[in-house]
């Protein structure tokens, strides 16, 4: 008996052993050890890449456009879109369903002004420009039509979210018509009474 208990406690011990080391481990971290496997592949790509991208001789010039990027997105592009994003919310308040009429604005909105941000040099400008030039080098294709693309993307992006939210508004009333449909066919008389 006692040394069934001694195998218990022993046991209790070794996972109590194993816990708090999982514990220590999980509070040094945070998170499981296929997050902290995928962070540090994550983190090895971007050092590969900022190597790559720095090594030429423009690097002078990608640190500045990094800076005035962060610094144009941060004092310039979030208070638009934000009051953008406002607006949309209190024009969508009007509805019962706001919060998901909100979204369908939102995510092709976002999607829309992305593609103009990384594509503007090429959206704004002429065939004819320095961005177009580098681009039809860089590539081998040309660098006209972006404008159209991109207004194209766009209203196709915004067509695609109408339709999702047309699918998701018509289903739940097609649904509550058929149940209404047939609670009136139940609760009809029989002929005979």
């Amino acid at each position: 008996m006692r040394g069934k208990w001694r195998e218990r406690a022993g046991g209790w011990r070794e996972r109590a052993v194993r816990a708090l080391g999982a514990l220590r481990r999980h509070h040094w971290y945070g998170e499981g050890p296929l997050h902290l496997l995928l962070m540090l592949a994550s983190f090895a790509l971007t050092g590969y890449a900022g190597v790559r991208l720095l090594s030429g001789g423009d690097w002078p010039l990608v640190i500045v456009w990094f800076v005035g990027a962060a610094l144009l997105h941060d004092l310039v592009l979030l208070p638009l879109y934000a009051c953008a994003d406002r607006g949309v919310a209190a024009y969508t308040a009007r509805t019962a369903r706001h919060p998901a009429w909100t979204g369908y604005v939102r995510v092709p909105a976002a999607l829309s002004g992305l593609l103009l941000l990384v594509w503007f040099p090429l959206i704004a400008g002429s065939a004819g420009s320095g961005s177009a030039a580098h681009f039809e080098v860089a590539t081998g294709l040309s660098g006209q039509g972006f404008l159209t693309r991109w207004l194209l993307i766009t209203a196709g992006l915004f067509a695609a979210s109408a339709l999702w939210l047309l699918c998701r508004t018509v289903q739940p009333r097609r649904a509550g018509g058929d149940r209404r449909g047939r609670r009136e066919t139940k609760q009809r008389p029989a002929a005979g009474d």
